[in-house]
């Protein structure tokens, strides 16, 4: 296989597209940190409390737990994972509009609608984007790509961050104190903008285009996804496979009920649903949310607290890019246990230094608190961060994959919900200490790790099967047949579950006989 090509240079500019995406996700969230302290924002909401301020970031969540059960498989299933993506930035930019305008005595209330309006589309754009980098690239490089939609986030997250803390030059007056928090949410429609016009000009996975019975067009976006990187007979070869997996699991139906009645699937989509989960129960979504109150809880300025946001946030893109570059090599248990227990001891020492020295009575023991704020944010964008995406987007069958990780991804939904509610009530009721529960929940996910994820790094998607040691499935056709005819097939169709693409190389005159067998 060729090192360079035509492909290696597509791929990323797919792959980087769409992180813009991601991008959008990632400034809906940092941009509400630096909102939730601005004090023009406080005053036009009425001055929320800290559970309020827990509602208006938690009521985000419910907007994409729902996206993620009722509306985005759906969508992502019957228009493709492109007009999915675009679908969900319009609903982004609509529930922007609604944040950036909130004004009056409803202002509360019409955040309120914002915050689910944007959850629902980003619950859209957050899955259909790591479906689309995980079903182009080649299975050795997958988990580089999908990490590039982490990279996205983390860029809007610390754009995010900054521009919080440039518009508190401009909210010395009480014109730019209404205005700037307003402003710094209506940035967030350019790129949307961008995304939503550039997505109807890419080409469709190959994948979707099998399942949908579109076999000449896949053809065409799998040869040019891979040209110059791949032979024909290796491009025709892993069409063959991509629709040995999806006539497989056609029979498997629409209903996202198949993932708990299946077996099967049911052993990917509780291990793909409790990784988002730990994801955020370890403290991320708080940190991500609250990292100005906290850092003011250390008794930085809202100014000076911002700008460590902003720098933090910045430093978790080094961190991204570096995972990017090492979660094809180490593998994702390696980068997830590693990342784990950084964030672990992170907790550990702040929770630690807040008990010995209270209320800010030591400068020294405070500097090294925000110091190990920053440290337990490198370990989040060095496993939980990009790792639970790579992970649930690449375990699924190609005819459910778009269920699975978005029925997984209510998970991260779920434990940022919780987290989000615990983290603002719990930081003023027993203050450090709620470190030792984030703590506590860290350590525990690492024994889980090892026991309970087997590694893909890689493995095809189409070898997934063998890897989660799944019985081989009988035809979606075969209701009616006998037992003996069900055990006849078993053996050749595990034979071709554990075929590999080096096994396939070797002619493709064999690949398109078998082809044409299937067809028949």
């Amino acid at each position: 296989m060729k090192t360079l090509g035509k492909a290696v240079l597509r791929l990323h500019l797919l792959c980087i597209f769409f992180a813009l995406g991601s991008f959008v996700w990632g400034y809906n969230v940092g941009i509400l940190s630096s909102v939730l302290v601005h004090p023009g924002f406080r005053r036009a909401v009425g001055y929320p409390t800290p559970s309020e301020k827990g509602v208006i970031t938690a009521i985000y969540y419910l907007g994409t737990w729902v996206s993620y059960i009722f509306v985005s498989h759906p969508v992502s299933d019957r228009l493709g994972r492109r007009y999915a993506a675009l679908v969900g930035i319009v609903i982004v930019a609509v529930g922007t509009a609604f944040e950036s305008g909130v004004s009056g005595p409803g202002a509360y209330s019409l955040m309120i609608v914002g915050r689910i309006i944007s959850g629902l589309g980003i619950g859209m754009v957050s899955t259909s984007v790591p479906l689309y980098q995980s079903e182009v690239a080649p299975a050795g490089k997958r988990g580089k790509y999908v990490v590039l939609n982490h990279v996205g986030f983390v860029v809007g997250l610390a754009t995010g961050f900054w521009v919080g803390y440039g518009v508190t030059f401009w909210s010395n007056t009480p014109y730019g104190q209404d205005v700037s928090w307003r402003f710094s949410l209506a940035i967030n429609l350019a790129p949307s903008f961008v995304f939503g016009a550039g997505l109807p000009f890419l080409p469709e996975t190959p994948r979707w285009l099998i399942e949908h019975g579109r076999d000449d067009e896949a053809l065409r976006s799998l040869h040019w996804l891979r040209e110059e990187s791949f032979t024909n007979e290796q491009i025709h070869a892993e069409l063959a496979r991509i629709r040995d997996d999806v006539e497989a699991y056609r029979g498997s139906g629409t209903s996202w009920l198949t993932l708990f009645r299946d077996p099967r699937l049911f052993r990917r989509l509780w291990r793909a649903s409790l990784l988002q989960f730990m994801a955020q129960m370890c403290g991320a979504a708080a940190m991500k949310y609250y990292l100005p109150t906290l850092l003011e809880k250390l008794g930085l300025s809202t100014r000076v607290a911002l700008m460590a946001g902003g720098i933090e946030s910045t430093l978790k893109i080094g961190m991204t890019v570096i995972e990017m570059l090492l979660i094809d090599r180490l593998g994702r248990r390696i980068t997830l246990v590693a990342g784990t227990l950084t964030m672990g001891f992170a907790l550990l020492l702040n929770g630690v230094l807040g008990q010995v020295y209270p209320d800010n009575t030591n400068r020294s023991a405070d500097v090294v608190c925000v110091v190990f704020v920053f440290v337990y944010a490198l370990g989040y964008s060095m496993g939980f961060g990009p790792a639970a995406w790579v992970y649930g987007s690449e375990i699924f069958p190609t005819a459910v994959r778009a269920r699975g990780l978005n029925f997984s991804a209510s998970g991260s939904s779920i434990g940022s919900i919780v987290a989000a509610q615990v983290w603002p009530v719990g930081i003023e009721t027993v203050g450090s200490k709620i470190y030792f529960f984030f703590m506590a929940v860290d350590f525990a996910c690492i024994p889980i790790i090892l026991l309970f994820y087997p590694e893909t790094k890689g493995v095809s998607l189409e070898d997934m099967d063998a890897l989660f040691k799944d019985e081989p499935r009988p035809s979606p056709h075969t209701d009616d047949d006998d037992d003996e005819g069900r055990i006849a097939r078993r053996p050749a169709r595990r034979v071709q579950a554990s075929l590999s693409l080096s096994a396939i190389r070797q002619g493709s005159e064999r690949g398109d006989n078998a082809v044409r067998n299937r067809r028949k």
